[in-house]
């Protein structure tokens, strides 16, 4: 399928700034949980974020065809909801819908305020804008169990390799969307999103310096975008940990025992400032060389993921020198595909605990 596009750096110059006004005074109210940065999206709402994402591209390239985008939404939401034979649905608790709607709507930010800042021959253009949006909207779809998977109990005993499994799904689902030539791209640049892959390894492959920028930008939507999560410190305490237990990340082996690196839920928010920091100074700043500064130019020369997380580590450590727990006291809800899925995570948490410690 080809896109059609007319990059115009300038044409979003009114939308954008008519969209940064209306956005700051909303920003002044209290902010929803499941909104965003801005508290102008739902960011549990497939249709919203598509909204919003289709308000930014429109401006910034007019003669594209949105009907792709369309249709990879409709997809992430029936998937996630496990209504795609061979599939189940979403079942983690912190790696949930609003997680992954959260994170494309801050790439479809960043992909944005890119273009509009760059000089005709350095432009993406819309199709490459596209690519980025559908592997982001796609980035965490390696938590997903397929049917025949009978062994797995929950999406987070993925944890260490679903940005592999990911990339695997990309390239059987992006031929469908009519973009199998950028099979290639998407299946490498997906790993801007974890661990798996040496930065340097992915840049080794992919030749197009255009195609590595989507990727940071991939790359840091998703580090932004969840360390500004309002409750960000609450879904790390009650959420990625139970995950990371189920992963073998709270506590894995080595040398055939067991090693801990979180100890509980508070132990990881004990441990978050310096995952944080380490994160923006070796990843935000050195690997993606700043590239969160792109989103500036929509929002009048601020930052408002940026700021957010800023608030976000210094109320944590204000709850770490008083060692007052109770300050953590939101419970925000959780948008996954089964029933109570807190209260089975818990379930799987303990059992998994026990059985490492029993030796059984």
């Amino acid at each position: 399928m080809e896109l059609k596009t007319n990059n115009t750096a300038d044409s979003g110059t009114d939308f954008t700034r008519a969209a940064s006004t209306r956005t700051l005074k909303i920003m002044t109210s209290a902010r929803r949980s499941d909104y965003d940065v801005t508290n102008t999206v739902q960011v549990s709402s497939p249709q919203a974020v598509l909204a919003a994402v289709e308000a930014l591209y429109r401006p910034t390239w007019p003669g594209m065809s949105l009907e792709p985008l369309s249709r990879a939404f409709t997809h992430f939401e029936r998937l996630f909801a496990g209504e795609v034979p061979g599939w189940h649905g979403v079942d983690t608790v912190y790696h949930d819908r609003q997680h992954t709607l959260d994170i494309t709507l801050a790439l479809a930010r960043l992909l944005v305020g890119y273009e509009r800042q760059q000089r005709e021959g350095d432009r993406m253009g819309g199709a490459r804008a596209t690519i980025g949006v559908v592997t982001g909207l796609f980035h965490d779809v390696g938590y997903l169990r397929r049917t025949d998977e009978r062994d797995s109990r929950n999406g987070a005993e993925f944890t260490r390799t679903h940005v592999s499994r990911g990339a695997r799904f990309l390239e059987e689902y992006l031929p469908q969307l009519g973009f199998a030539a950028w099979v290639p791209v998407a299946t490498e640049i997906i790993h801007f999103t974890g661990y798996e892959v040496p930065f340097a390894r992915i840049e080794e492959k992919v030749s197009d310096r255009r195609d590595i920028m989507v990727g940071h930008l991939l790359g840091t939507a998703d580090m932004i975008a969840q360390m500004a999560d309002r409750c960000y410190l609450e879904k790390c305490r009650d959420r990625l940990y139970a995950e990371f237990v189920l992963g073998g990340v709270a506590l894995p082996f080595s040398e055939g025992y067991p090693q801990v690196k979180y100890a509980s839920g508070l132990d990881l928010l004990r441990q978050t400032p310096e995952f944080v920091n380490d994160v923006r100074a070796k990843r935000l700043d050195r690997e993606f060389h700043g590239a969160y500064r792109y989103l500036e130019i929509l929002f009048g020369g601020t930052n408002p993921y940026m700021e957010a997380i800023d608030r976000n580590l210094e109320y944590l450590r204000q709850v770490l020198r008083s060692e007052n727990w109770q300050l953590l006291r939101r419970r925000p809800p959780i948008f996954a595909a089964v029933d109570d899925p807190m209260s089975t995570m818990r379930g799987l948490m303990l059992g998994h605990i026990k059985k490492i410690w029993s030796g059984s």
